[in-house]
């Protein structure tokens, strides 16, 4: 019990300054297909938006300039029961009107912070997007000094929720000075599991070999890295150790 209850309490103290966000949202008043859309949000921004949890639910409506209009968002069918986001990433969180989806339209909207299926082809009057910049920090800190420095600077130490965030982080990481780089990935030993100081648990994974699966064994608190070079994989370091690291940034 007393494990059950301190997981949660763990990360609502790492989460507390960022508040668990890594998006910021813009809410674009243009008549648009989705894929219209689509194409405006990652020649302009990242992408269309993407929401893992109700914060980020929260977070994007704030943005919306219209009452009770539709607003496209980057939800999509790909089959029967299969929707992802434009991103990439997996579906995590739903928001569904109560008798949706029940056609074969393959696109979502909302309205009034409820999802709506709709034909993809089909214009509507508005959409969001969201932005979720990486930078490479070239300081050499542990790394409880590089979050508590991403977030008094920026957003938070970046978590690769996904193939295309990883694919992000490989672009960037290039940059660093260090053999490996920071991640946002930290080991509980309390609990045996890795998470994210984002609040996320670790779905998508891209670990080396022989990393993620016996840190319950070492002395030292470990937290992930990522390889600056040799195919950017993720490792398992002591959190001393001095690396540089990548941030997220609005």
């Amino acid at each position: 019990m007393a494990q059950t209850l301190y997981f949660p309490l763990l990360l609502i103290a790492l989460c507390s300054i960022s508040e668990c966000v890594q998006r910021q949202y813009h809410f674009i008043n243009e008549n648009k297909t989705w894929t219209e859309a689509q194409r405006y949000c990652r020649e302009n921004y990242t992408d269309l938006a993407t929401t893992d949890n109700m914060n980020d639910m929260n977070q994007l409506m704030k943005s919306v300039k219209v009452n009770n209009g539709r607003v496209w968002i980057g939800l999509q069918k790909t089959s029967v029961y299969n929707w992802h986001w434009s991103s990439g990433d997996p579906t995590r969180f739903l928001k569904w009107y109560s008798r949706q989806p029940v056609s074969s339209n393959n696109c979502a909207y909302i309205t009034g912070g409820l999802w709506y299926v709709w034909p993809c082809s089909t214009t509507i009057p508005s959409f969001i997007c969201y932005n979720n910049k990486l930078i490479v920090i070239q300081q050499n800190l542990s790394w409880s000094e590089a979050l508590r420095y991403c977030r008094q600077h920026h957003v938070d130490l970046v978590s690769v929720q996904s193939v295309e965030m990883q694919r992000r982080v490989m672009n960037v990481v290039k940059l660093a000075s260090t053999e490996a780089v920071w991640l946002g990935l930290r080991f509980s030993h309390i609990l045996g599991i890795w998470f994210w100081v984002s609040g996320e648990t670790v779905y998508y994974q891209n670990w080396a070999r022989g990393n993620g699966t016996s840190e319950i064994c070492e002395p030292t608190v470990r937290s992930g890295a990522v390889q600056s070079g040799q195919g950017q994989f993720w490792i398992s370091r002591p959190e001393t150790d001095q690396l540089n690291f990548i941030c997220t940034k609005y």
